[in-house]
């Protein structure tokens, strides 16, 4: 199965990644190339939206914890929306998803944000 691989930039700094499809040994560096080129503008947040992922072997998890761990890197986070109950299952498998911010929707990952953005106006 083939993969593509939406990106786009939310608000400045916060990069939506939505990949279609099965994320695989065959398909893993169209995502990556897509989150690299993100990376050089020094992202706030990566945003992964699941809703269309149909299949993840570990080179696709290796993408997304590389970004991660890029992320904690330049001090910002990685969050995870919409994930279909296969995908959750793989990372629970790895146990990754305990240091994952997974939201159930985009809702959710708007009003945490918004939350977030408010308290460091704040601070």
């Amino acid at each position: 199965m083939a993969l593509t691989a939406q990106m786009k930039e939310r608000e400045p700094g916060v990069f939506v990644f939505t990949p279609s499809g099965s994320l695989d040994t065959n398909t893993y560096q169209i995502l990556e190339t897509r989150v690299d080129d993100a990376l050089r503008h020094s992202p706030s947040t990566v945003v992964f939206d699941m809703a269309d992922l149909d299949y993840i072997s570990s080179m696709g998890l290796r993408v997304i914890l590389k970004t991660q761990k890029n992320m904690k890197q330049l001090g910002g986070s990685v969050l995870l929306i919409n994930m279909k109950t296969q995908i959750e299952k793989v990372f629970e498998i790895v146990n990754a998803l305990p240091s994952f911010t997974i939201f159930k929707d985009t809702e959710e990952m708007d009003s945490y944000l918004d939350k977030m953005q408010k308290k460091a106006l704040e601070d």
